[in-house]
């Protein structure tokens, strides 16, 4: 069964790199975003099922990360999140808890932790 990630990172080469560990896990596919808008456009353009899972840089122009995380919670309320950021703020981990957010890796962090996370997240909305 295919299973769509969507990273919205405005960094491509961040994007390439957890792209490639991504395309590990059997039957993904991978589509980028460079901006939370655009992200959200891309997620309210298909239906909820185009997307399993959205997986988001948290500093980026225009909206960030939070912004983000605040409005897809709000349209698609089981769209799985994960957060990777440089943030250091030691209050970000409990924001993106309140906000909802499945899972939180601080840069860097480890593709390989991030993939098997994304499988995990992956395999129980299917189950």
């Amino acid at each position: 069964m295919p299973r769509t990630i969507l990273i919205v990172d405005d960094t491509p080469h961040s994007a390439s790199t957890l792209e490639v560990a991504l395309l590990a896990i059997p039957g993904a596919s991978v589509v980028h975003a460079c901006s939370g808008g655009r992200a959200l456009e891309m997620l309210e353009a298909g239906s909820p099922e185009a997307v399993d899972i959205l997986v988001t840089d948290l500093h980026m122009p225009s909206m960030d990360g939070f912004e983000l995380v605040a409005r897809v919670r709000a349209r698609f309320d089981r769209l799985p999140i994960v957060v990777l950021s440089g943030d250091t703020d030691p209050a970000t981990p409990e924001r993106l808890r309140r906000l909802g957010v499945d899972a939180y890796f601080a840069k860097p962090y480890s593709p390989a932790q991030v993939r098997k996370k994304v499988e995990e997240l992956l395999d129980a909305t299917l189950g």
